[in-house]
């Protein structure tokens, strides 16, 4: 495999090269420059994480994409000595042959004959050879595969103590380490104390029998103190470790001196500088970020029969701090406490659902008069600014969950496309629009795609929209007994475009979080031919919160994707085969469908009813809202499209249009 397989790098190839394409010639060359005086190294690792292996990393950290010039929040780089590649999954393969320059290889990872980073490694190494890659930014399961792997090609992975990015990425170029405020969030939102949660742990810690649980997520460590930060763009985390004991808690924190406020050392009962010294109960010591590796090989003790809780998602430098007869390396017990959202955290993600959902709503209602009049010009980036004004307005908003996907036309085709100035679009009405966004809140996180037309859409637009919906319909009406993996009932949203050779290169469904990250594991609704099946992912259980996204994407002309976010919540079954519990989901985001994309001539009638019921609830929850606030226009937007639907495909009268029907007979009559 080479570069010249894609065709914008074949030679001769007279494709214009796209805007958003970065050249790492440079890059690569010095790179490669320190191989030698590495061990010898003939290839380097270079993956997406940081050291808390987040899937959304502050810009500080963001090596792949410096090295490669991808910018999506998935996929590996990996360099020898004279090639360079890149493995993606389906939702980034369009942007990432936009991206990647001609010095790449990308590799598609689950197509026929691409083979896996180590395959094409054993491919190109000698026995004897070494690979390095920096120990602290690889997951302990990866970092086992690789070596396992490669010891069967006689090839050694060694880790650097320096990464080799870092040493080639100037200062005057790297963004800064990231220092962002923190808060404390009230139990107002959380539901629970963080001294509870230290004490559910502890619990689940004897339980396994265990003397020390390292936390290493960032998001873990955000909902076991009560506090969010702003290190990363969209996601309310800030650098940290945290060490639970039987009868200590240690939280390592970045620029400790400077962060560690008056409030924040009262909210954790621990003193100014962050010592227990002479405190009662429950109390956090609050020691800096660089003490945590330390302090985890401290934990070393041959004498005790109790293990230190490791999650599998942590580094391999984490790992390998201790003797691996001391380690439970199983899924962080925080995951699913997080997961299984509490009463106050429910009720409050309802609450900011429906305010978000009438932001989305009011905007829309403004967008599509004037894109139907020209009164106004609106882009892809002008368009998402827009909406991010509507959601600032909301009470308890602190921002977006992502970076607002905006996307006209070919560039709704890239699945996570991010508009920037040189592939910028304007919205027509003869184009698809595309709109997946969210907001942040103190009471919830929220992840909301619409899909649109202004004009009149083509039969094969409206036959890929109605197909998406009734996935989505068929996901949302699921009923599965508890246990069931998400896994299991994908196919469910797929079923509507297999019957029509269709299909999409993405998961359905991912968890979200209450004021945390818009992707939340443990669970996930997801096909395992699609997705990796990792030991850490769980069953869906009651009370968590998914999206349920299916999506259709036809290279350079549209994309068609439907998100809402759902609940799980108890099924009503007339039995319940072997004692257990049967469940299903209920929506909570709450913003109608286009009518005029949708041929219901395809939907059944379980299907037609979930529709209306779900297009009544729109307005009874969303349009009270409007009503109140006096949003008439968007109350009339909403009302055009929450119209019922009979079995027979046909929309019922409203009320309105009845009287203004038997108006236009009588004046007749008259």
């Amino acid at each position: 495999m080479s570069p010249s397989d894609r065709p914008k790098c074949k030679s001769g190839s007279t494709m214009p090269r796209p805007p958003n394409e970065v050249n790492t010639t440079s890059r690569l060359q010095k790179l490669r420059a320190l191989f030698p005086a590495y061990d010898g190294i003939k290839a380097y690792y270079i993956p997406t994480e940081d050291a808390h292996q987040s899937e959304y990393v502050a810009a500080h950290d963001e090596r792949r994409v410096y090295i490669s010039g991808f910018s999506g929040s998935a996929g590996t780089a990996v360099v020898t000595e004279d090639k360079a590649a890149l493995w993606t999954d389906g939702r980034y393969f369009l942007q990432a042959e936009a991206e990647l320059d001609c010095n790449w290889i990308l590799m598609k990872q689950g197509e026929t004959g691409v083979p896996s980073s180590t395959e094409w490694l054993g491919s190109l190494l000698s026995a004897g050879d070494k690979v390095g890659a920096n120990p602290t930014l690889m997951p302990i399961d990866s970092w086992q595969v690789i070596e396992n792997r490669m010891k069967d090609k006689s090839i050694s992975l060694i880790g650097n103590s320096t990464d080799l990015v870092d040493e080639i990425w100037p200062d005057s170029e790297r963004p800064a380490f990231p220092n962002g405020d923190i808060i404390i969030l009230n139990t107002t939102f959380s539901g629970k104390s963080w001294k509870d949660k230290v004490t559910e742990l502890r619990k689940k810690m004897a339980d396994k029998n265990t003397r020390a649980l390292f936390v290493t997520a960032l998001d873990e460590t955000a909902w076991l103190f009560n506090l969010r930060g702003s290190d990363i763009a969209y996601n309310p985390f800030f650098i940290s470790y945290a060490i639970v004991e039987e009868n200590n808690v240690r939280f390592y924190l970045s620029n400790k001196t400077g962060r560690l406020t008056p409030k924040i050392a009262v909210h954790l009962s621990t003193g100014t500088t962050g010592d227990c010294s002479g405190k009662t109960g429950i109390c956090v010591q609050v020691k800096p970020y660089e003490d945590a590796l330390s302090d985890m090989k401290n934990l070393n003790d041959t004498s005790s029969t109790k293990k230190v809780w490791i999650s599998p998602a942590s580094s391999y430098a984490v790992y390998s701090s201790i003797p691996a007869s001391q380690v439970l390396k199983e899924r962080s017990p925080i995951q699913l406490l997080k997961a299984v959202k509490n009463q106050v955290e429910r009720d409050g993600y309802e609450r900011c659902q429906i305010r978000d959902s009438a932001a989305l709503i009011e905007f829309l209602a403004m967008l599509e008069k004037d894109v139907k009049s020209g009164s106004k010009q609106w882009n892809e980036i002008s368009a998402a600014s827009k909406l991010e004004e509507y959601r600032r307005m909301q009470q308890y908003n602190m921002g977006l969950s992502f970076n607002t996907i905006s996307a006209v036309g070919s560039n709704g085709a890239v699945i996570h496309y991010s508009p920037a100035p040189s592939t910028n679009k304007n919205l027509t009405t003869t184009e698809m629009y595309l709109l997946d966004s969210g907001g942040q809140y103190l009471d919830g996180t929220t992840d909301v795609t619409r899909t649109l037309h202004f004009g009149t859409p083509t039969e094969e637009m409206k036959q890929a929209y109605t197909r998406v919906l009734m996935g989505a319909i068929n996901l949302a009406m699921m009923i599965w007994p508890e246990g069931t993996y998400g896994r299991e009932i994908d196919s469910a949203a797929r079923a509507p475009l297999w019957s029509y050779g269709w299909n999409y290169r993405h998961g359905t469904g991912h968890g979200i979080g209450a004021f945390l990250s818009v992707h939340e594991g443990p669970g996930r609704i997801c096909l395992g031919s699609v997705c990796p099946v990792p030991s850490t992912r769980s069953a869906l259980y009651e009370h968590m919160f998914f999206s349920d996204e299916p999506g259709y994407y036809e290279p350079d002309q549209f994309g068609v994707r439907l998100e809402t976010i759902v609940m799980v919540v108890k099924a009503n079954t007339p039995n319940n085969f072997g004692n257990k519990t049967y469940l299903t989901f209920k929506p909570v985001t709450l913003v109608p469908f286009e009518t005029h994309l949708i041929k219901y001539d395809l939907l059944d009638d379980k299907q037609t009813k979930w529709l209306n019921d779900y297009h009544a609830e729109c307005m009874e929850k969303v349009g009270k809202v409007l009503q109140a606030a006096g949003k008439t226009e968007a109350y009339k937007w909403m009302e055009a499209r929450v119209q019922q639907i009979s079995t027979s495909g046909q929309a019922f009268l409203t009320a309105n249009m009845l009287l203004a029907f038997c108006l236009v007979v009588i004046s007749r009559v008259l």
